[in-house]
């Protein structure tokens, strides 16, 4: 099994699959997740949001939240997406 990523917010689930890389908006900066990426607990700035999955790159921004990244399982919770 691959890189899982879930993406959270108050309106509920947005997004749940398999993804090759996600990248977002570390309070510290801009950081990408791949497969086999050490535990991180981080919080989300505002800003730019995504991911790579087989049907391509999906960008999106994202409002802050907080990411949890554990045994290949990336965990978004989001304040809102669009």
């Amino acid at each position: 099994m691959g890189l899982q990523l879930e993406i959270i917010t108050p309106d509920g689930s947005f997004y749940q699959g398999e993804v090759t890389s996600a990248t977002l908006p570390g309070t510290m900066g801009a950081f990408q997740v791949l497969n086999n990426h050490a535990p991180i607990i981080s919080s989300l700035d505002k800003g730019p949001l995504a991911y790579v999955n087989d049907e391509g790159t999906h960008d999106y921004q994202i409002d802050g939240g907080v990411v949890e990244v554990l045994n290949n399982k990336i965990t978004v919770l989001a304040e809102s997406i669009k």
